[in-house]
């Protein structure tokens, strides 16, 4: 991350922010000017303004420009006592040929891990890596607020849609450059499953004996049953599961109501495949995260932060588990705050997780380097006392418990509160309380009964979750995003602040320009054939989305990438190769496209940038 310029290093003391504001909008009194490609705004915009900020310009129109600016969002966001803080953001570097979400999800990887269940890339239907970098502006907007408020400088951010690609495949990126193989040998295949009478289905268990169970009371094979766990184990870590075939053909053989009567007696679940339309009829326009204050209120002035990082001198108390807790703490770290990490006596298991790096898990790594750790056991009255007094002396206490266990434990919101009244609390959630009935909270569940099945797919294809981890991304992401709007909230207010976010907001957040068009009666999918990359004699291209129809008329199969390349230039189109390789030996580690290197950390893991430039 860039340090701030030099003319702003001095430390002031904090500004005199608080006012009334409404209850969980700690942007009210604050104002916005917007510029730039709505694919690149739209969630900036729309983020600003559920937080309390009001349009004062916005201008997405087709100006003709032609500069390099021409595809870049402008944004600042400022008043209510605060300088404005302003924000640039674009799809990457000048000059890098990454200039739309086809572009993007090619040069970064995305494609590739997305097409691993398929045996080949395939671009998503749906703009990740554009609500990615959105998301990640307005964290860094509130990030210069806050940061302001405690009187440091007034930033500019930058933001590129290349390094939020590079975020969202670190976890496969530092794995592919590990010191040994994965667990399971990526090849294709995968989920859902589809009963004898039409219904596809997600299937969820994070219990070995409750996979053997389900199977077994569909009377699969024994062989089958013990073959498939593991790629179903590991298929969070590898975006496949090449489990055995003959698990389809058993549930193609039973009935709907028989699959969900094996789910009942085995402790699995299953979620039939939703569609955009049904999302869209049931949809009621929540916001993506809540912010509640908390206490009496603070009347102790904040400690201004020392010269860097927007967040320094904060503290984070994490107690996360897999990836949306742990993401959302990463980055809070990459921000500038202490991150302790909360893990069970021996240790956090997924540690062990293979590939290593030095010993150490190369995903673990992706998402928790630079953590500080402590063991606690939180069954245990003395492991819960021993939080509670972390908690009294931290600034943000976040977690992604099971629903009900903070309340069980004695440690929810109304606990910490007590002993810190400062305290921002995080909750980091699946369904928050929004989805009556609603299945185990896991990204492919979500994906399954939110529509994302369906959206990432053309219509030419059948709907299948993405086994590429999007929602506990962009959920982490949005984890991240509700804290910062708690803190500015706390600084505004005095008050301690209670934020929830979740993988159902992170979805509507990634559909919302599909569900509209469902919401229309128009076809929500994209047409047949979307962001399907082109092959060549030794490898892949993708044409931008502007030029993927015209593209499409050439055959560039027996020529090499550079000739194609040449070929669809030369008659006025855009296109870039698809990255493929993740391992290091080539590809993205020495690719001149990207705006950012990515490094090695201590262990030798892949590390990727940061996704923010502060100046």
């Amino acid at each position: 991350m860039a340090s701030p310029a030099t003319a702003h290093t001095a430390v002031r003391s904090p500004l005199d922010v608080r006012g009334p504001t409404e209850d969980g909008r700690p942007l009210d009194a604050l104002r916005f000017d917007l510029a730039g490609p709505p694919a690149l705004t739209r969630v900036v915009a729309d983020h600003l303004g559920r937080l309390g900020a009001r349009a004062q310009n916005v201008d997405t129109g087709d100006t003709g420009d032609t500069s390099d600016d021409a595809d870049a969002g402008e944004i600042a966001l400022g008043g209510a006592g605060f300088a404005p803080v302003t924000a640039r953001t674009a799809w990457g570097a000048r000059g890098s040929g990454i200039e739309d979400e086809a572009t993007a999800q090619a040069a970064t990887g995305v494609m590739a891990v997305h097409g691993r269940r398929h045996g080949a890339p395939r671009g998503l239907g749906v703009d990740l890596l554009a609500t990615a970098t959105g998301v990640l502006t307005v964290q860094g907007l509130l990030a210069g607020l806050v940061g302001q408020a405690r009187g440091g400088p007034a930033p500019r951010v930058g933001t590129t849609a290349d390094r939020a690609g590079l975020l969202a495949v670190s976890q496969y990126l530092a794995a592919a450059g590990a010191d040994e193989p994965e667990a399971v040998e990526p090849a294709p295949g995968g989920p859902p499953f589809t009963s004898s009478d039409g219904v596809l289905f997600e299937l969820e268990t994070l219990d070995p004996g409750d996979w053997a169970a389900f199977w077994r009371a569909l009377e699969a094979p024994a062989d089958a049953i013990r073959a498939g766990w593991r790629p179903f184990q590991f298929r969070y870590a590898t975006a496949c599961a090449p489990f055995p075939v003959a698990l389809h053909e058993v549930t193609r053989s039973r009935t709907w109501e028989r699959v969900r009567q094996a789910a009942v007696v085995s402790g699995a679940e299953v979620c039939r495949l939703r569609t955009l339309a049904e999302r869209a009829g049931e949809d009621d326009g929540a916001a993506p995260w809540s912010l509640t204050t908390l206490g009496a209120g603070v009347t102790a002035t904040p400690e201004p932060p020392p010269a860097g990082r927007p967040l320094s001198g904060l503290t984070v108390i994490e107690a996360g588990r897999r990836i949306q807790a742990p993401l959302a703490a990463h980055l809070l770290g990459l921000l500038g705050a202490r991150v302790i990490r909360v893990e069970p006596p021996g240790g956090d298991p997924l540690r062990g997780m293979p590939p290593a790096c030095d010993g150490v898990s190369a995903r673990w790594l992706a998402l928790n380097r630079g953590k500080d750790a402590v063991e606690i056991d939180i069954k245990s009255p003395e492991g819960r006392r021993a939080l509670r007094a972390l908690a009294s002396e931290a600034d943000v206490f976040l977690h992604n418990w099971a629903p009900g266990k903070a309340a069980a434990l004695e440690l929810d919101a109304e606990h910490l509160a007590a002993a810190n009244p400062a305290l921002v609390y995080a909750y980091t959630g699946g369904w928050a309380d929004r989805i009556d009935g609603a299945p185990m909270g896991t990204d492919f569940m979500v994906q399954a009964r939110t529509g994302v099945g369906e959206a990432v797919h053309p219509a030419d294809e059948p709907p299948v979750p993405s086994l590429m981890t999007l929602l506990d991304v962009l959920g982490g992401l949005h984890g991240a995003e509700a804290v910062l709007a708690g803190l500015l909230l706390r600084e505004r207010t005095g008050h301690g602040v209670r934020v929830d976010s979740s993988l159902l907001g992170a979805a509507d957040t990634l559909l919302a320009p599909a569900l509209r068009r469902a919401a229309l009666g128009e076809e929500p999918r994209r047409p047949g054939g979307f962001r399907r990359p082109l092959r060549t004699s030794d490898g892949w291209i993708a044409p931008s989305d502007a030029s993927a129809p015209a593209a499409a008329a050439y055959d560039v199969r027996g020529m090499c990438t550079e000739d194609a390349l040449d070929q669809l230039r030369s008659h006025g189109l855009t296109a870039t190769p698809v990255t493929t390789d993740l391992s290091g030996l080539s590809g993205l580690h020495h690719d001149p496209r990207l705006s950012g290197p990515i490094g090695r950390d201590a262990h030798g893991a892949p590390a990727v940038p940061d996704p923010w430039s502060f100046a």
